[in-house]
């Protein structure tokens, strides 16, 4: 599990169109000059940024008046396990899900790096993942089998409802902004809840 985090803080934000959730990892490729230099910020100080869900915007900005998008008001912070060149000249990194925050606020910088004040949530209780939620453990274990998922090096543990419903809601193939909504839950099980009614519901639209 990943060290507790708490109070507020500044925090560089990374706007992205996906949800990273506590103990995921996310691998990026980083390109435009102001997310270069907060990469290289972060690992000379060996601290992380914030990837928060764009609500509406776009992750990449063409023109520098562009409008900086807006976002979801909690995200997750991400520290860097792991990076190297690409050949296509981009870096490339892989960013671990730790605490989730509050957006307080947000402002930007000249170069265009969004900043945000941010108040870390409480650590969700550990809870043992319930009889009824058990087809969930066997379902995340067969995506777990995915060669693609197994080159992520995710830890799991299959008892835990944090961990199990962490997993399973950036694995299904649910949308965003409902990714982002079981995010925002700090119920372990009542995640779960949800996840089975998805589950449920991608299932009979495969009938």
């Amino acid at each position: 599990m990943v060290a507790r985090m708490q109070g507020r803080t500044e925090l560089p934000l990374f706007p992205l169109g996906n949800v990273l959730f506590c103990g995921g990892r996310l691998p990026l490729q980083i390109f435009e000059p102001r997310y270069v230099d907060m990469i290289s910020a972060c690992t000379k100080s060996n601290t992380g940024f914030g990837v928060v869900l764009i609500r509406h915007g776009n992750e990449v900005r063409v023109d520098k008046d562009e409008e900086t998008p807006s976002v979801f008001d909690i995200g997750t912070y991400a520290s860097i396990v792991d990076f190297n060149p690409l050949p296509n000249g981009r870096l490339g990194i892989i960013s671990e899900g730790g605490a989730k925050f509050r957006v307080c606020s947000t402002w930007e910088k000249d170069d265009g790096l969004l900043m945000g004040e941010v108040e870390f949530l409480p650590e969700e209780h550990a809870v043992s993942i319930g009889e009824q939620f058990e087809p969930l453990v066997e379902i995340l274990k067969r995506l777990a089998e995915d060669p693609i998922i197994q080159r992520l090096g995710l830890e799991i543990d299959f008892t835990d409802a944090r961990s199990v419903s962490w997993r399973l809601s950036e694995l299904l193939p649910v949308d965003p902004e409902t990714k982002q909504s079981l995010l925002q839950m700090q119920m372990p099980r009542e995640r779960l809840s949800e996840i089975k009614r998805l589950v449920a519901k991608l299932q009979g639209s495969k009938r």
